[in-house]
């Protein structure tokens, strides 16, 4: 009933920039937290960044001073700014979400199909 639909990702050349899309479709009720993580082959699973409807905001150590997180609360949409592209920013990025559907109490994480970012030198 509720998905997060992504959009964005692509090919980009080094010190170039990209913006990613998250949006939350379906009967939602309430969004309390979005944001992304990102997994490059035979890494592990890290965040990059995410945003709470208590307007707060938090960055992974690799992207901090090159990427901005947007959420619209309202239109439960988020935006992440990434700029200054590095060749090790190449991942699937995936949207993540804390929200509450319409007709529970009870929120809960919903995942993104993913979104590939490939940053060539």
């Amino acid at each position: 009933q509720v998905r997060l639909v992504e959009s964005g990702g692509g090919l980009v050349q080094a010190g170039g920039s990209l913006m990613l899309s998250c949006a939350a479709s379906g009967s939602v009720f309430k969004l309390g937290r979005m944001g992304w993580y990102r997994q490059a082959p035979g890494k592990q699973r890290e965040l990059v960044a995410h945003a709470s409807n208590m307007d707060i905001t938090t960055y992974g150590d690799s992207v901090k001073g090159r990427s901005t997180i947007s959420v619209d609360f309202v239109e439960k949409t988020g935006y992440l700014q990434m700029n200054d592209l590095k060749p090790e920013d190449t991942a699937v990025y995936y949207c993540t979400a804390i929200l509450t559907p319409v007709g529970s109490e009870i929120p809960r994480d919903y995942w993104g199909q993913g979104t590939q970012v490939t940053v060539s030198s």
